[in-house]
């Protein structure tokens, strides 16, 4: 029942009025995620950054205790993440640059297993921290430190969204790109959209580009027509991830190489040989993975051993 609520809260769908009566059941509403955060600053030079480790509990506290969107959203309805902070260098004793490893996950349907929706890798992050420094929630007003928290807050709620139904995060990746351009009229630092680098706003771009909307359904169909079903018709949800990776290889002629493709195989290539090893479609998935992800073609050579 807990599975069926959360893709009602996800969908929209029908069905809603079930959600209205579980809605107004006695459960308290949780806010919208639920993550992990660690802090590294190893790499610092010095003993005098031990005050950072305040940070881990401000940025958790930041993540789990804001409410995003208006939906009513059950504690186990959370979306699960995890966040790394790893500074790279203390540019004063309170300005740091640092990097940012994000990951986050959803349930599938029918099992007790959760499956990695995104993965990003974030490399250019500059902000102040000192002691007793507030993390204040306010989207509308450009912060180094917590607009980029906004960003991928958004972020991961509109990846999520669009796992339970077609292009269903798409408000949420708005609100990601009006975080965006808040930074980039204040000059921040790694808002930039020159210089190809694959950073926020190329994201961003992207994810709300109408060529890119297919892309956008095929997380939908993998997720919920091939994940969800996995289980119940095997053979069926495989034919649709195959049909999905199609749509990758198509995708990937017309666009070339393009960071929302790139970080779906980045996220999924350990899944996608699990999905097809030992399969009737493992050869054609082959030849369609080592054409479009040939970076991780030693996770794919298991699929024709």
């Amino acid at each position: 029942m807990i599975q069926l609520q959360r893709y009602l809260v996800r969908l929209g769908a029908v069905l809603g009025v079930l959600l209205a009566v579980a809605a107004s059941s006695p459960t308290a509403q949780a806010q919208e995620l639920s993550c992990r955060v660690s802090i590294n600053y190893r790499q610092l030079s010095g003993s005098g950054f031990t005050f950072l480790d305040e940070l881990r509990p401000l940025v958790q506290q930041y993540l789990n205790r804001n409410t995003w969107t208006d939906d009513r959203f059950l504690s186990e309805e959370r979306i699960e993440c995890s966040m790394q902070i790893i500074f790279q260098e203390d540019i004063t004793l309170t300005s740091f640059r640092a990097r940012l490893i994000l990951t986050s996950r959803r349930p599938i349907y029918g099992t007790t297993q959760n499956t990695n929706v995104l993965q990003i890798n974030d490399e250019n992050w500059q902000f102040d921290f000192s002691v007793g420094t507030p993390l204040v929630f306010e989207t509308e007003r450009f912060n180094a430190l917590t607009s980029v928290l906004d960003f991928y807050a958004y972020i991961m709620l509109g990846y999520d969204y669009d796992t339970f139904s077609e292009l269903g995060g798409e408000a949420h990746f708005q609100k990601a790109r009006r975080i965006l351009e808040l930074a980039q009229a204040r000059r921040g630092i790694g808002w930039d959209a020159l210089g190809g680098t694959r950073g926020r706003a190329e994201l961003i771009t992207q994810l709300l580009d109408p060529r890119f909307e297919l892309l956008r359904r095929a997380y939908f169909a993998y997720h919920f027509d091939g994940l969800d079903h996995f289980i119940t018709d095997t053979n069926g949800a495989r034919r649709t991830v195959l049909d999905v990776l199609s749509i990758m290889q198509t995708l990937d002629q017309d666009l070339s190489r393009q960071y929302t493709i790139d970080l779906f195989f980045s996220t999924k290539f350990q899944e996608l040989t699990a999905i097809f090893q030992q399969s009737q479609l493992s050869a054609q998935a082959y030849g369609i993975l080592i054409e479009v992800d040939p970076s991780h073609l030693t996770h794919y050579n298991n699929l024709v051993q």
